[in-house]
């Protein structure tokens, strides 16, 4: 299963853009001290969530196993209403103008959601560090994500990977 700092690290990093678009409207405000404290948060949650991943896909034996893949498709398209979340602090162009009382109850009930969901694999952030996600498809009829370094474009071929949950796994080769 999914070990709770690898999820914890997925959702940070799924709404890690946020503090960056916080960090955009706070330079355009002369706020630098906040923009700068925004900037460096966002960074460190996605460089832990590379170095959770890396670590995860480090522990190949014993954990690893053959995971049959029978269809695959991106994983990151439908998640529209996410970027959208993304760059809603770019309509308040003052940073001063932000209702922080609707913003950080949206932004927690988002990360909830995110975490007790399977929707935390979404990570914009992850694929400049060359992750990609997929929806795979098993023999058993189960739609999984495929978290990978590699590029896939093909169904119908094994994975070597670790179960990161019911619905995820982790490439290990």
């Amino acid at each position: 299963m999914l070990n709770g700092l690898a999820r914890i690290s997925l959702t940070a990093t799924a709404i890690a853009p946020v503090g960056f678009t916080y960090a955009a409207v706070a330079a355009l405000n002369d706020r630098y001290g906040i923009m700068l404290l925004l900037l460096i948060g966002s960074a460190i949650l996605v460089q832990i969530c590379v170095w959770v991943l890396e670590a995860t896909k480090g522990k190949r034996a014993p954990a690893s196993e053959q995971h049959k893949i029978t269809t695959v498709e991106p994983a990151d398209r439908e998640n529209t209403a996410i970027i959208l979340l993304y760059l809603m602090p770019l309509f308040t162009a003052d940073f001063n103008d932000l209702n922080w009382v609707v913003w950080i109850p949206t932004l927690l009930i988002f990360a909830v959601i995110a975490f007790t969901s399977h929707s935390y694999f979404f990570n914009p952030l992850l694929g400049l560090f060359g992750w990609h996600f997929y929806k795979v498809g098993t023999p058993e009829s189960v739609t999984r994500v495929l978290i990978s370094k590699r590029t896939i474009r093909k169904g119908n071929c094994e994975i070597t990977g670790i179960d990161l949950g019911d619905y995820v796994i982790l490439d290990t080769e």
